[in-house]
C-alpha cells in the first residue's frame, strides 16, 4: 500500500517503480509545505514534476531557482540520459506568479525573476542530454515558453497552450522568445501573443509547438518510451547532434552546412562513433561506452 509521506525529490506515492532516489530522502509530515518540485531518477531518466498544484505551478523565483538545481544536479554524470519535465495537478504551470510583480516588490526583483527564467529556458536547450516536456492541461505565459524550450513536447488532448499576458497589461515578450522560434510568426506567434487567444493541442502539433499528441491514459507511456528510446543511443553522440542543432539552426545555410560538416568528423573520431559503424558492419548491437573519447585524431 502506498505511503503519503513526502520526501525532498520524491513523492512515495507516485511511481514507485522510480527509484533509487539521487539523493537521500528528506520526508515531510502533512503539516509541512511540500517542495515545490520532486525530482527521481531510474534507469538513466530523470523525472521533475512542478508541485505547487495550489498556484497552478506559477513559475515563481522560487520554482525557477528549484528546477534550475534539479536540472543542472550531475547533469554532466554518465548516468543521466534524458530528463522529463511534467507537472501535478490540472495545470502545467500558469507562467510567472504576478504577485511577485507588484510595484511593491521593485525593478530589481524583476530584473531577477525575468533573468533567472531566461537563464532556465536556455539551460534546457544547453545541457547535453534532451529535455521532454510530458504536458496534461493548461500551459500559459512562461508555462507555454517552458514547452516550447523543450526539445521534445507531449500533450494530451486537453492540453492547450496561451501567452495571455496581453490581457492582464503584460505582453508576454519573454515567452515570445521560445514561442516564436517554434512556431510560424504571423499564423501563430503574434495571434497568440495580441489576443491571448489559448490554441488547442491538435492545433499545437500542427504548428510545431508539441511534438505529439496523446490520450491521457497514454500519455505517460507514450512519454517514457520517447525517453527510453533515447538511452538506447550514445550519450556524447547524442549531446553532440543536440549542441550542434541549437548552433546550425541560428546560422545562414552555408555556415550551417560547415558547422553540420566539421561536427560528423568529430562524431566519426568518437569511440561511439566508431563503435557504431563497426556494430552495424558486424551485424551486432554496439556496445556503447558513453564516453567522449576519440579513437582518433
Amino acid at each position: 500500500m502506498a505511503r503519503s509521506v513526502l520526501c525532498r525529490g520524491v513523492s512515495v506515492v507516485q511511481l514507485s517503480r522510480w527509484t533509487p532516489l539521487l539523493s537521500a530522502p528528506r520526508c515531510y509530515s502533512q503539516s509541512e509545505p511540500e517542495p515545490l518540485t520532486l525530482r527521481q531518477q531510474n534507469h538513466g531518466i530523470r523525472r521533475i514534476i512542478l508541485n505547487n498544484p495550489k498556484k497552478r505551478n506559477a513559475l515563481s523565483l522560487s520554482m525557477l531557482e528549484t528546477l534550475r538545481e534539479n536540472i543542472l544536479t550531475d547533469v554532466d554524470s554518465e548516468d543521466l540520459r534524458v530528463i522529463i519535465i511534467s507537472a501535478k495537478g490540472p495545470v502545467f504551470s500558469s507562467g510567472h506568479d504576478l504577485k511577485e510583480l507588484t510595484s511593491a516588490r521593485g525593478r530589481e526583483y524583476h530584473m531577477k525573476v525575468f533573468q533567472t527564467c531566461s537563464e532556465v529556458m536556455a539551460l534546457i536547450q544547453d545541457i547535453p542530454v534532451p529535455v521532454i516536456a510530458m504536458v496534461n492541461g493548461v500551459a500559459t505565459a512562461a508555462g507555454c515558453q517552458l514547452v516550447a524550450s523543450c526539445d521534445i513536447a507531449v500533450a494530451t488532448e486537453k492540453s492547450t497552450f496561451a501567452t495571455p499576458g496581453v490581457n492582464v497589461g503584460l505582453f508576454c515578450s519573454t515567452p515570445a522568445v521560445a514561442i516564436g522560434r517554434a512556431v510560424p510568426r504571423k499564423q501563430v506567434a503574434m495571434e497568440m501573443l495580441l489576443t491571448g487567444t489559448p490554441i488547442s493541442a491538435h492545433d499545437a502539433l500542427l504548428h510545431g509547438l508539441i511534438s505529439k499528441v496523446v490520450p491521457e491514459d497514454r500519455l505517460e507511456e507514450e512519454t517514457l518510451g520517447i525517453a527510453q528510446r533515447v538511452c538506447q543511443s550514445s550519450r556524447p553522440v547524442v549531446a553532440l547532434g543536440k549542441a550542434t542543432f541549437q548552433r546550425q539552426m541560428a546560422q545562414g545555410r552555408d555556415a550551417a552546412y560547415a558547422t553540420a560538416s566539421k561536427v560528423m568528423v568529430d562524431n566519426l573520431a568518437l569511440r561511439d562513433g566508431q563503435e557504431g559503424i563497426q556494430a552495424f558492419i558486424e551485424k551486432r548491437k554496439a556496445m556503447w561506452s558513453h564516453k567522449p573519447e576519440n579513437v582518433h585524431d
